[in-house]
Protein backbone atom coordinates (compact mmCIF):
# COMPACT_ATOMS: atom_id res chain seq x y z
CA UNK A 1 0.00 0.00 0.00
CA UNK A 2 1.21 3.43 -0.44
CA UNK A 3 0.36 6.87 0.98
CA UNK A 4 -0.20 10.30 -0.46
CA UNK A 5 2.98 12.43 0.41
CA UNK A 6 3.53 14.17 3.60
CA UNK A 7 5.28 17.61 4.28
CA UNK A 8 8.94 17.34 5.48
CA UNK A 9 8.68 16.66 9.05
CA UNK A 10 5.21 15.76 9.65
CA UNK A 11 3.35 12.72 11.02
CA UNK A 12 2.83 9.90 8.40
CA UNK A 13 -0.58 9.10 8.55
CA UNK A 14 -1.75 5.97 7.74
CA UNK A 15 -3.61 4.61 4.89
CA UNK A 16 -7.22 4.88 4.76
CA UNK A 17 -7.04 1.53 3.71
CA UNK A 18 -4.74 0.22 6.29
CA UNK A 19 -7.41 1.76 8.86
CA UNK A 20 -10.22 -0.24 7.56
CA UNK A 21 -8.29 -3.20 7.75
CA UNK A 22 -7.90 -2.51 11.13
CA UNK A 23 -11.34 -2.37 12.01
CA UNK A 24 -12.07 -6.03 9.80
CA UNK A 25 -9.49 -7.64 11.93
CA UNK A 26 -11.49 -6.45 15.29
CA UNK A 27 -14.42 -7.87 13.99
CA UNK A 28 -13.59 -10.75 12.36
CA UNK A 29 -11.26 -11.69 15.88
CA UNK A 30 -15.07 -12.33 17.24
CA UNK A 31 -15.81 -14.97 14.47
CA UNK A 32 -12.44 -16.89 15.46
CA UNK A 33 -13.26 -16.27 19.47
CA UNK A 34 -16.98 -18.35 19.25
CA UNK A 35 -14.89 -21.75 18.76
CA UNK A 36 -12.04 -20.97 20.61
CA UNK A 37 -14.98 -20.71 23.42
CA UNK A 38 -16.52 -24.11 23.06
CA UNK A 39 -13.90 -26.16 25.08
CA UNK A 40 -14.18 -23.92 27.93
CA UNK A 41 -17.89 -23.93 27.49
CA UNK A 42 -17.86 -28.13 27.27
CA UNK A 43 -14.65 -28.21 30.50
CA UNK A 44 -16.35 -25.66 32.86
CA UNK A 45 -20.18 -26.55 32.18
CA UNK A 46 -20.54 -29.89 30.93
CA UNK A 47 -21.63 -28.79 27.47
CA UNK A 48 -21.78 -31.91 25.03
CA UNK A 49 -20.87 -31.87 21.49
CA UNK A 50 -24.25 -31.16 20.39
CA UNK A 51 -24.82 -28.15 22.60
CA UNK A 52 -21.19 -26.61 21.70
CA UNK A 53 -22.13 -27.03 18.00
CA UNK A 54 -25.44 -25.09 18.52
CA UNK A 55 -23.55 -21.98 19.91
CA UNK A 56 -21.01 -21.97 16.89
CA UNK A 57 -24.40 -22.67 14.57
CA UNK A 58 -25.62 -18.97 16.93
CA UNK A 59 -23.09 -17.30 14.62
CA UNK A 60 -23.22 -18.92 11.08
CA UNK A 61 -26.76 -19.03 10.69
CA UNK A 62 -26.77 -15.75 11.73
CA UNK A 63 -24.53 -14.39 9.38
CA UNK A 64 -25.88 -16.38 6.69
CA UNK A 65 -29.37 -15.08 6.86
CA UNK A 66 -28.91 -11.15 8.11
CA UNK A 67 -25.68 -9.92 6.42
CA UNK A 68 -27.47 -9.73 3.08
CA UNK A 69 -30.37 -7.82 5.21
CA UNK A 70 -28.23 -5.55 6.16
CA UNK A 71 -26.55 -4.98 3.23
CA UNK A 72 -30.24 -4.19 1.59
CA UNK A 73 -30.21 -1.92 4.56
CA UNK A 74 -27.25 -0.08 3.60
CA UNK A 75 -28.16 0.15 -0.55
CA UNK A 76 -30.89 2.96 0.67
CA UNK A 77 -29.18 4.81 2.47
CA UNK A 78 -25.03 5.16 3.92
CA UNK A 79 -25.14 4.45 7.20
CA UNK A 80 -21.54 4.20 8.29
CA UNK A 81 -22.32 4.44 12.62
CA UNK A 82 -23.63 1.20 11.76
CA UNK A 83 -19.77 0.01 11.42
CA UNK A 84 -18.65 1.17 15.30
CA UNK A 85 -22.04 0.07 16.64
CA UNK A 86 -22.07 -3.62 14.68
CA UNK A 87 -18.39 -3.83 16.18
CA UNK A 88 -18.98 -3.30 19.77
CA UNK A 89 -21.96 -5.24 19.68
CA UNK A 90 -19.67 -8.15 18.40
CA UNK A 91 -17.25 -7.29 21.37
CA UNK A 92 -20.20 -7.07 24.26
CA UNK A 93 -21.76 -10.16 22.89
CA UNK A 94 -18.46 -12.79 23.42
CA UNK A 95 -17.89 -10.21 26.56
CA UNK A 96 -20.84 -11.44 27.94
CA UNK A 97 -20.98 -15.25 26.82
CA UNK A 98 -18.96 -16.64 29.71
CA UNK A 99 -21.26 -15.25 32.11
CA UNK A 100 -23.95 -16.56 33.95
CA UNK A 101 -24.64 -20.19 33.61
CA UNK A 102 -27.78 -20.75 31.17
CA UNK A 103 -27.20 -21.99 27.99
CA UNK A 104 -30.22 -19.35 26.50
CA UNK A 105 -28.50 -16.61 27.75
CA UNK A 106 -24.98 -17.70 26.14
CA UNK A 107 -26.70 -18.24 23.10
CA UNK A 108 -28.36 -15.24 22.96
CA UNK A 109 -25.27 -13.69 23.85
CA UNK A 110 -22.92 -15.66 20.63
CA UNK A 111 -26.09 -14.29 18.29
CA UNK A 112 -25.78 -10.89 19.41
CA UNK A 113 -21.83 -11.24 18.52
CA UNK A 114 -23.15 -13.04 15.40
CA UNK A 115 -25.49 -10.17 14.49
CA UNK A 116 -22.93 -7.32 15.17
CA UNK A 117 -20.50 -9.20 12.87
CA UNK A 118 -23.18 -9.66 10.11
CA UNK A 119 -23.75 -6.08 9.98
CA UNK A 120 -20.10 -4.28 9.80
CA UNK A 121 -19.60 -6.48 6.82
CA UNK A 122 -21.62 -4.66 3.86
CA UNK A 123 -21.18 -1.10 4.86
CA UNK A 124 -17.62 -1.63 5.81
CA UNK A 125 -16.88 -3.06 2.47
CA UNK A 126 -18.71 -0.20 0.73
CA UNK A 127 -16.07 2.17 2.52
CA UNK A 128 -13.08 -0.18 1.87
CA UNK A 129 -13.71 -0.16 -1.65
CA UNK A 130 -13.78 3.96 -1.49
CA UNK A 131 -10.49 3.85 0.32
CA UNK A 132 -8.91 1.25 -1.76
CA UNK A 133 -9.86 3.82 -5.19
CA UNK A 134 -10.40 1.01 -7.47
CA UNK A 135 -6.56 -0.93 -6.28
CA UNK A 136 -7.02 -4.78 -6.05
CA UNK A 137 -3.76 -4.84 -3.76
CA UNK A 138 -5.81 -2.42 -1.24
CA UNK A 139 -9.02 -4.71 -1.09
CA UNK A 140 -6.52 -7.28 -0.39
CA UNK A 141 -5.02 -5.97 2.17
CA UNK A 142 -8.36 -5.22 3.52
CA UNK A 143 -9.47 -8.56 3.57
CA UNK A 144 -5.84 -9.28 4.80
CA UNK A 145 -6.81 -7.63 7.90
CA UNK A 146 -9.99 -10.10 8.48
CA UNK A 147 -8.09 -13.00 7.92
CA UNK A 148 -5.51 -12.55 10.69
CA UNK A 149 -8.35 -11.32 13.14
CA UNK A 150 -9.72 -15.12 12.74
CA UNK A 151 -6.20 -16.29 12.62
CA UNK A 152 -5.56 -14.77 16.04
CA UNK A 153 -8.65 -15.07 18.04
CA UNK A 154 -7.67 -18.86 19.50
CA UNK A 155 -4.18 -17.06 20.15
CA UNK A 156 -5.61 -14.26 22.27
CA UNK A 157 -8.74 -16.24 23.80
CA UNK A 158 -7.08 -19.29 24.81
CA UNK A 159 -4.36 -17.63 27.14
CA UNK A 160 -7.42 -15.27 28.40
CA UNK A 161 -9.88 -17.90 29.34
CA UNK A 162 -7.19 -20.47 30.48
CA UNK A 163 -6.31 -17.49 33.13
CA UNK A 164 -9.13 -16.71 34.22
CA UNK A 165 -12.41 -19.36 33.11
CA UNK A 166 -14.89 -17.93 31.53
CA UNK A 167 -15.93 -15.51 33.92
CA UNK A 168 -12.62 -13.41 32.20
CA UNK A 169 -14.66 -13.04 28.48
CA UNK A 170 -15.52 -9.39 29.71
CA UNK A 171 -11.78 -8.78 28.87
CA UNK A 172 -12.43 -9.94 25.38
CA UNK A 173 -14.52 -6.87 24.15
CA UNK A 174 -11.16 -4.66 24.54
CA UNK A 175 -10.11 -5.42 20.50
CA UNK A 176 -13.74 -3.83 19.91
CA UNK A 177 -13.34 -0.86 21.63
CA UNK A 178 -9.31 -0.61 20.40
CA UNK A 179 -11.24 -1.09 16.57
CA UNK A 180 -13.95 1.54 17.22
CA UNK A 181 -11.45 4.43 18.22
CA UNK A 182 -8.50 3.42 15.55
CA UNK A 183 -11.42 3.71 12.59
CA UNK A 184 -14.33 6.25 13.47
CA UNK A 185 -12.16 9.25 12.20
CA UNK A 186 -11.31 7.79 8.90
CA UNK A 187 -14.86 6.07 8.52
CA UNK A 188 -16.40 9.99 8.90
CA UNK A 189 -14.28 11.00 6.44
CA UNK A 190 -14.56 7.43 3.78
CA UNK A 191 -18.66 8.21 4.99
CA UNK A 192 -17.92 12.01 3.24
CA UNK A 193 -16.79 10.64 -0.07
CA UNK A 194 -18.85 7.14 -0.60
CA UNK A 195 -22.40 9.36 -0.29
CA UNK A 196 -20.61 11.89 -2.90
CA UNK A 197 -19.62 7.87 -5.47
CA UNK A 198 -23.33 7.01 -4.45
CA UNK A 199 -24.98 9.75 -6.11
CA UNK A 200 -22.33 9.50 -8.86
CA UNK A 201 -23.12 6.11 -9.56
CA UNK A 202 -26.56 6.27 -9.55
CA UNK A 203 -26.10 8.20 -12.80
CA UNK A 204 -23.69 6.24 -14.41
CA UNK A 205 -24.02 3.22 -13.15
CA UNK A 206 -24.53 -0.02 -15.75
CA UNK A 207 -27.62 -2.31 -15.04
CA UNK A 208 -27.23 -5.08 -12.48
CA UNK A 209 -26.16 -8.37 -13.24
CA UNK A 210 -27.91 -11.09 -11.73
CA UNK A 211 -27.33 -14.04 -13.34
CA UNK A 212 -23.49 -13.16 -13.44
CA UNK A 213 -23.54 -12.64 -9.72
CA UNK A 214 -26.09 -15.63 -8.82
CA UNK A 215 -23.14 -17.88 -10.57
CA UNK A 216 -20.15 -15.73 -8.00
CA UNK A 217 -22.41 -16.80 -5.14
CA UNK A 218 -22.60 -19.87 -6.34
CA UNK A 219 -18.68 -20.02 -6.64
CA UNK A 220 -18.31 -18.33 -2.75
CA UNK A 221 -20.17 -21.21 -1.50
CA UNK A 222 -18.37 -23.91 -2.68
CA UNK A 223 -15.16 -21.90 -1.65
CA UNK A 224 -16.55 -21.87 1.65
CA UNK A 225 -17.81 -25.33 2.50
CA UNK A 226 -13.98 -26.50 1.39
CA UNK A 227 -12.21 -23.73 3.29
CA UNK A 228 -14.53 -24.17 6.42
CA UNK A 229 -14.21 -28.02 5.89
CA UNK A 230 -10.58 -28.30 5.91
CA UNK A 231 -10.24 -25.79 8.72
CA UNK A 232 -12.53 -27.73 10.91
CA UNK A 233 -11.07 -30.96 10.49
CA UNK A 234 -7.18 -30.64 8.96
CA UNK A 235 -6.09 -30.60 13.06
CA UNK A 236 -7.40 -34.21 13.82
CA UNK A 237 -6.81 -35.27 10.08
CA UNK A 238 -3.30 -34.57 10.33
CA UNK A 239 -3.24 -36.31 13.49
CA UNK A 240 -4.16 -39.58 11.70
CA UNK A 241 -1.65 -39.00 8.39
CA UNK A 242 1.11 -37.54 10.30
CA UNK A 243 1.21 -38.87 13.81
CA UNK A 244 1.76 -36.92 17.07
CA UNK A 245 -0.30 -35.38 19.53
CA UNK A 246 -2.27 -32.06 19.49
CA UNK A 247 0.93 -30.20 18.56
CA UNK A 248 0.35 -31.82 15.08
CA UNK A 249 -3.03 -30.55 14.59
CA UNK A 250 -1.92 -26.99 15.90
CA UNK A 251 0.58 -26.96 13.46
CA UNK A 252 -1.20 -28.08 10.20
CA UNK A 253 -4.00 -24.87 11.59
CA UNK A 254 -1.21 -22.90 11.58
CA UNK A 255 0.44 -24.07 8.00
CA UNK A 256 -3.43 -23.45 6.75
CA UNK A 257 -3.88 -20.05 8.28
CA UNK A 258 -0.75 -18.83 7.18
CA UNK A 259 -1.17 -20.31 3.65
CA UNK A 260 -4.58 -18.03 3.62
CA UNK A 261 -2.73 -14.92 4.49
CA UNK A 262 -0.18 -15.14 1.81
CA UNK A 263 -3.02 -15.73 -0.84
CA UNK A 264 -4.83 -13.12 0.46
CA UNK A 265 -2.14 -10.48 -0.37
CA UNK A 266 -1.21 -12.03 -3.58
CA UNK A 267 -5.12 -12.28 -5.09
CA UNK A 268 -4.99 -8.20 -5.64
CA UNK A 269 -1.27 -8.15 -7.32
CA UNK A 270 -2.33 -10.90 -9.68
CA UNK A 271 -5.33 -9.54 -10.54
CA UNK A 272 -3.85 -6.47 -11.71
CA UNK A 273 -1.58 -8.68 -13.59
CA UNK A 274 -4.25 -10.60 -15.23
CA UNK A 275 -7.72 -9.34 -14.39
CA UNK A 276 -10.25 -10.73 -11.50
CA UNK A 277 -12.11 -13.19 -13.45
CA UNK A 278 -8.99 -14.92 -14.64
CA UNK A 279 -7.08 -15.08 -11.93
CA UNK A 280 -9.93 -16.29 -10.15
CA UNK A 281 -10.21 -19.09 -12.94
CA UNK A 282 -6.70 -20.06 -12.41
CA UNK A 283 -7.09 -20.03 -8.47
CA UNK A 284 -10.00 -22.84 -8.73
CA UNK A 285 -8.22 -24.64 -11.43
CA UNK A 286 -5.32 -24.56 -9.03
CA UNK A 287 -7.28 -25.92 -5.90
CA UNK A 288 -8.09 -28.89 -7.25
CA UNK A 289 -5.14 -31.15 -7.51
CA UNK A 290 -3.43 -28.92 -3.86
CA UNK A 291 -6.56 -30.36 -1.89
CA UNK A 292 -6.53 -33.98 -3.66
CA UNK A 293 -2.74 -33.45 -2.53
CA UNK A 294 -4.32 -32.67 1.43
CA UNK A 295 -6.70 -35.21 1.10
CA UNK A 296 -4.38 -38.15 -0.49
CA UNK A 297 -0.84 -37.53 0.48
CA UNK A 298 0.59 -39.17 3.50
CA UNK A 299 2.79 -38.06 5.74
CA UNK A 300 4.46 -34.65 5.95
CA UNK A 301 3.77 -33.89 2.55
CA UNK A 302 0.48 -32.58 4.17
CA UNK A 303 1.21 -29.58 5.74
CA UNK A 304 3.05 -28.57 2.11
CA UNK A 305 -0.27 -29.16 0.33
CA UNK A 306 -2.65 -27.50 2.99
CA UNK A 307 -0.49 -24.03 2.65
CA UNK A 308 -0.82 -24.51 -0.85
CA UNK A 309 -4.72 -25.45 -0.45
CA UNK A 310 -5.30 -22.32 1.80
CA UNK A 311 -3.28 -19.88 -0.42
CA UNK A 312 -4.92 -21.16 -3.76
CA UNK A 313 -8.49 -20.64 -1.83
CA UNK A 314 -7.44 -17.23 -0.27
CA UNK A 315 -5.93 -15.63 -3.71
CA UNK A 316 -9.84 -15.04 -4.88
CA UNK A 317 -11.16 -13.59 -1.49
CA UNK A 318 -11.00 -10.14 -1.85
CA UNK A 319 -11.66 -10.74 -5.47
CA UNK A 320 -15.38 -12.34 -4.80
CA UNK A 321 -16.36 -9.16 -2.64
CA UNK A 322 -15.12 -6.22 -5.52
CA UNK A 323 -16.54 -8.36 -9.18
CA UNK A 324 -19.96 -8.72 -6.54
CA UNK A 325 -19.76 -4.96 -5.95
CA UNK A 326 -19.45 -4.52 -9.86
CA UNK A 327 -21.82 -7.03 -10.85
CA UNK A 328 -24.76 -5.46 -8.90
CA UNK A 329 -23.50 -1.39 -9.25
CA UNK A 330 -26.92 -0.12 -7.83
CA UNK A 331 -27.18 -3.10 -4.42
CA UNK A 332 -23.12 -2.68 -3.41
CA UNK A 333 -24.36 -3.65 -0.03
CA UNK A 334 -26.73 -6.87 -0.75
CA UNK A 335 -23.61 -7.64 -3.02
CA UNK A 336 -20.96 -7.58 -0.27
CA UNK A 337 -23.04 -9.03 2.31
CA UNK A 338 -23.97 -12.26 0.22
CA UNK A 339 -20.52 -12.27 -0.48
CA UNK A 340 -18.71 -11.84 2.70
CA UNK A 341 -21.73 -13.38 4.54
CA UNK A 342 -21.39 -16.68 2.70
CA UNK A 343 -17.61 -16.60 2.65
CA UNK A 344 -17.93 -18.09 6.16
CA UNK A 345 -21.31 -19.05 7.11
CA UNK A 346 -22.11 -21.67 4.49
CA UNK A 347 -19.29 -23.60 4.96
CA UNK A 348 -20.14 -23.48 9.02
CA UNK A 349 -23.15 -24.42 8.84
CA UNK A 350 -22.05 -27.84 6.60
CA UNK A 351 -19.33 -28.82 8.54
CA UNK A 352 -21.30 -30.37 10.99
CA UNK A 353 -22.32 -33.03 8.24
CA UNK A 354 -18.70 -33.55 7.09
CA UNK A 355 -17.84 -34.23 10.63
CA UNK A 356 -21.06 -37.19 10.96
CA UNK A 357 -19.72 -38.71 7.76
CA UNK A 358 -16.18 -38.33 9.63
CA UNK A 359 -17.35 -40.38 12.30
CA UNK A 360 -18.93 -43.14 10.19
CA UNK A 361 -16.41 -43.75 7.17
CA UNK A 362 -13.33 -42.04 8.71
CA UNK A 363 -12.33 -37.75 7.69
CA UNK A 364 -10.17 -39.43 4.31
CA UNK A 365 -13.64 -40.26 3.15
CA UNK A 366 -15.47 -37.49 4.52
CA UNK A 367 -13.10 -34.88 2.67
CA UNK A 368 -13.10 -36.61 -0.24
CA UNK A 369 -15.94 -34.21 -1.59
CA UNK A 370 -14.30 -31.25 -1.45
CA UNK A 371 -12.23 -31.94 -4.34
CA UNK A 372 -15.19 -32.34 -6.22
CA UNK A 373 -16.45 -28.67 -5.14
CA UNK A 374 -13.58 -26.94 -6.04
CA UNK A 375 -13.96 -28.78 -9.13
CA UNK A 376 -17.11 -27.24 -9.41
CA UNK A 377 -15.98 -23.92 -8.45
CA UNK A 378 -13.92 -24.06 -11.68
CA UNK A 379 -16.35 -24.62 -14.15
CA UNK A 380 -18.79 -22.49 -12.34
CA UNK A 381 -15.89 -19.42 -12.77
CA UNK A 382 -15.19 -20.11 -16.18
CA UNK A 383 -18.37 -18.70 -17.23
CA UNK A 384 -17.95 -15.44 -15.23
CA UNK A 385 -17.49 -12.22 -17.26
CA UNK A 386 -14.95 -9.31 -16.49
CA UNK A 387 -17.39 -6.62 -15.16
CA UNK A 388 -16.72 -2.54 -16.56
CA UNK A 389 -15.66 -0.76 -14.16
CA UNK A 390 -15.36 2.73 -15.41
CA UNK A 391 -18.58 3.92 -14.37
CA UNK A 392 -17.95 2.58 -10.56
CA UNK A 393 -14.51 4.05 -10.72
CA UNK A 394 -15.48 7.51 -12.11
CA UNK A 395 -17.93 7.72 -9.24
CA UNK A 396 -15.11 6.84 -6.59
CA UNK A 397 -12.23 9.35 -8.11
CA UNK A 398 -10.46 5.87 -8.46
CA UNK A 399 -6.25 5.46 -9.08
CA UNK A 400 -5.50 1.93 -9.38
CA UNK A 401 -2.64 0.89 -6.99
CA UNK A 402 -2.95 3.51 -4.83
CA UNK A 403 -5.09 4.56 -1.49
CA UNK A 404 -5.51 7.79 0.01
CA UNK A 405 -4.37 8.62 3.63
CA UNK A 406 -6.39 10.38 6.31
Amino acid sequence: MTTTAQPSGSTRKPSATAVMALGHATVDFYQGAVPALVPFLVAERGYGYTAASGIVLAVTLLSSVVQPLFGALTDRRTMPWLIPVSSLCAGVGIALSGLGGSYVLTWLAVALAGIGVAAYHPESARLARTAARGSHVAMGWYSLGGTLGFALAPVVVGPVLTAGGLGATPWLVVPAAAGVLGTVSAIRVLARRAAVGRAAAARSAAPDNWPAFLRLSAVVVCRSVVFVGLSAFIGPYAQERVGGGPATGSAALFTLFAGGAAGTVAGGRLAVRWGRVRTVRLAYAASVPVVAGVVLVPGPGLFVFAALAAAVLYVPFSLHVTLGQDFLPSRVGTASGVTLGLAVSVGGVVSPGIGALGEAAGLGVALAPLIGLCALAWWLARGLPEPDTEAYGASTGSARGTTSSV
